[in-house]
């Protein structure tokens, strides 16, 4: 249990935003509070059904990133993934899809596995900022299945790590700060005992209610860790609930899809997307977001 005060800093509620023909619950970045650790941006897909056939229209289309790191993580559904290194990749759920842009990469988001089927899809995209050294890093790509990430099953409790060292876990991902990233699922009285990991922290709570040292969090809620904390999570029901945090990488610019620690640097990637200097998706160049008047 924490001592010293309460250990929940901020709580921060997802609102929600459109992407494309679908609705997502934006966590990160938000008013009172930008960054935990590295982690710049956090969305929320679903759960929801997508309709059999899919419109391509629900598709995210070529896009570019800067300076970033993308982390795709679903609990149901399936994704295709395209990106100009020629990576095609399906998600599938508990698998993670770590693509590094450094100097620069686009890819695409497709539903052609649900294509003709529809169904559910349940997931979230956190964005990591890479660190000054890296932030123009060669971009690249790893895939890793669910059977690669250590995980522990215990006493109603199960935790899957995703990127990082924590929790006694290892991930096979490739991080370029130190950072962690865990999935874990709590039966209705379970608890877990967090762990001063990382000097910021938070938990969000994907499903069900739970309590962090008797304090309620709901769903769809970000509690970002006070320092030195080190409480409880109990579950109310069965919750699904993702552990984040890391060390500061320092004040980050960011302009849509673009994150940097130079606006200058910003403003270049815009005129290098509009004038095609970004290369697209190899197997998928037909069609791309342009740049938007405002972002």
């Amino acid at each position: 249990m924490s001592t010293g005060g309460e250990p929940i800093e901020q709580l921060i509620v997802a609102r929600s935003h459109e992407l494309g023909d679908l609705r997502v619950g934006r966590v990160l970045p938000a008013a009172a509070r930008r960054m935990v650790g590295p982690f710049i941006f956090l969305d929320h897909l679903g759960p929801l059904t997508l309709p059999a056939p899919v419109p391509r229209t629900a598709d995210v289309r070529p896009h570019p990133h800067i300076g970033l790191a993308t982390v795709t993580y679903l609990f149901e559904g399936e994704i295709t993934h395209r990106d100009s290194l020629g990576i095609e990749q399906d998600i599938r759920p508990g698998e993670v899809n770590w693509m590094t842009a450094g100097r620069g990469i686009s890819h695409s988001e497709r539903f052609d596995g649900l294509r003709a089927i529809g169904g559910p899809l349940h997931g979230l995209q956190a964005w990591v900022a890479l660190p000054l050294e890296h932030e123009e890093t060669e971009p690249a790509f790893e895939h890793h299945g669910r059977t690669e990430l250590q995980m522990r099953d215990t006493d109603g409790v199960q935790i899957r790590l995703i990127a990082g060292t924590a929790f006694g876990l290892t991930s096979p991902v490739r991080t370029l700060s130190p950072l962690y990233y865990a999935h874990l699922e709590l039966k209705a009285g379970a608890s877990f005992a967090l762990r001063e990991d990382a000097s910021e922290r938070a938990v969000y709570v994907v499903t069900g209610t739970s309590t962090i040292d008797g304090v309620p969090v709901e769903a769809r809620s970000l509690a970002v860790l006070r320092a030195g904390a080190v409480p409880s999570v109990e579950a109310r029901e069965d919750c699904t609930i993702m552990l984040l945090g890391g060390e500061p990488v320092g004040h980050r610019c960011a302009w849509w899809n673009f994150v940097s620690s130079r606006r200058e640097r910003i403003e270049q990637a815009k005129l290098d997307w509009s004038a095609g200097r970004i290369q697209l998706p190899q197997a998928d160049a037909s069609e791309w977001i342009p740049l938007p008047a405002n972002a």
